[in-house]
């Protein structure tokens, strides 16, 4: 955006200063979801070695 468009230098400032804070918070929701994101694909690697085990669930114990 050029400045001789009518805007003056305090109006740019701020909309400089939106944008960056747009972009910081853009950054830590980005930042979050791959958090997220990671600690549910550790739950499911756990999940997963857990039924590589045959001998878990295999028997049941039954009195009558």
């Amino acid at each position: 955006m050029e400045l001789c468009d009518g805007i003056d230098i305090a109006a740019y400032s701020v909309m400089n200063a939106q944008t960056q804070t747009m972009q910081a918070i853009g950054t830590g929701i980005l930042a979050k979801t791959l958090d997220t994101a990671e600690a549910a694909g550790a739950q499911l690697v756990q999940m997963m070695e857990q039924s590589v085990n045959p001998h878990l669930g295999g028997n049941i114990d039954i009195m009558i």
